[in-house]
């Protein structure tokens, strides 16, 4: 028995999820009077709904407290670029959402009321952010946690270098514990296909279909077209040779190991491929895996669409660039654990004023996609750590008329 744990610890969490989805696909088509494995989903979801907005407030709070004061270099230019793309990403999310809109199977999925204008948003919006932070931990109202973590955040950063340690300490062992959690995620996806397929039927797959190619799809569009655009723009030039190389040497490997924190050498070694000064780079690439996250970003903001959709919400233009612009904050936060884009979902969700348990019904939906989604997800990222660090640096080279190595 202990062998047989060890090598399913051992073996790639994508390949375990495949199983537990096909296991759960064939038991919900073969065998759906076997209502009792359902509780696995639920207890997989319910889990994921208590420790994420903990998870949120000290992430952010650790991070804000322990920054540290700018670089001299271009750092100024490549965190521009990092939020530029990172916004560009969410809008280009609301695009292909309002173009292809898509909804998905929730359970007790009432419709919602949509909100008469940007007035009530806004309203909505500031009401939520000021809620006492104990009871927005509690009821799972994240933008009340988001605004009460900054501020405490950022008046941690003078706190004694123990009292900074002891927040570090508690973020990573919150981040352990999650860890812990998504492990067991196939078991989760297994009780969750089984309810989905023996309740709506092997059509399911269909609908996730279609919002998997959404994904991929406005992810390769930022990938080829919009970073595109940043690179040429920047750099005056083609900037196709550039954007190839990051995504075969950096985003092929992100890929498969779905961590840009775990890609962060990879970087580093492209980097100094390319002839970049190690002082920017060493600060901007381990920077780029916490707030360069244009996948994460048009992840959140696609599933949130996808619920308000499901959910009768109408969205104007308006209420859309605010949930950019709140994607584009969210996912600076999603950093360092696997699918944690996915445990973000329920801040954007709140701005429409979606339940969280239906919130959270949305990020088991995201588990099932995230063989694909949390991996293309992170190749974008990763990859644009790259991109971005080097056109910053290569705007330098240019103005002093130094040769460009592409």
């Amino acid at each position: 028995m202990k062998n047989i744990i060890e090598k399913w610890n051992n073996t790639s969490l994508i390949l375990r999820i495949l199983c537990g989805m096909v296991i759960g696909a064939i038991l919900g088509f073969t065998a759906p009077q076997l209502t009792g494995i359902s509780i696995i989903g639920s207890l997989f979801v319910g889990s994921l709904k208590a420790i994420a907005p903990v998870l949120v407030a000290v992430l952010i709070m650790s991070s804000l407290a322990n920054a540290k004061e700018g670089h001299n270099g271009n750092m100024t230019t490549v965190v521009f670029l990092y939020m530029l793309s990172t916004i560009i990403g969410a809008v280009v999310a609301v695009m292909g959402s309002f173009l292809f809109p898509i909804t998905i199977t929730l359970k007790s999925a009432v419709e919602g009321s949509s909100p008469s204008g940007l007035v009530e948003v806004v309203q909505n919006l500031l009401s939520n952010l000021v809620a006492n932070p104990i009871l927005s931990s509690a009821n799972g109202n994240y933008l009340g946690i988001l605004f009460w973590s900054v501020l405490i955040g950022l008046s941690l950063k003078k706190a004694s270098p123990s009292t900074k340690k002891v927040l570090s300490d508690l973020s990573e062992g919150i981040s352990n514990t999650v860890r812990w959690v998504i492990s067991l995620a196939p078991f989760g996806i297994f009780g969750l296909i089984f309810e989905a397929v023996s309740t709506s039927g092997i059509e399911i797959f269909t609908e996730y279909g279609k919002l998997v190619a959404l994904l991929v799809g406005c992810m390769l569009f930022q990938e080829f077209v919009t970073n595109g655009i940043i690179v040429g723009t920047c750099l005056r030039r083609n900037p196709y040779p550039l954007i190839s190389r990051c995504a075969r040497e950096s985003g092929l490997t992100a890929f498969f190991t779905r961590s840009s924190a775990a890609n962060i050498p990879v970087n580093m070694e492209l980097c100094k491929k390319l002839g970049l000064d190690e002082d920017n780079y060493s600060v901007s690439i381990p920077l780029g895996s916490a707030i360069n996250m244009d996948g994460a970003a048009i992840t959140i903001t696609i599933m949130t669409l996808a619920a308000a959709n499901t959910l009768g919400i109408h969205v104007d233009i308006p209420t859309a660039i605010i949930l950019s612009i709140l994607s584009a904050i969210s996912a600076c936060g999603a950093s360092g654990i696997a699918g944690g884009s996915l445990l973000l979902i329920p801040v954007a969700c709140s701005l429409f004023g979606i339940p969280n348990d239906i919130a959270m019904q949305v990020v088991g939906v995201g588990f099932i996609i995230g063989v694909i989604q949390d991996s293309c997800e992170t190749a974008l990222n990763s990859s644009s750590d790259v991109l971005l660090t080097a056109t910053a640096e290569f705007m330098q080279w240019r103005k002093k008329g130094k040769k460009l190595p592409f």
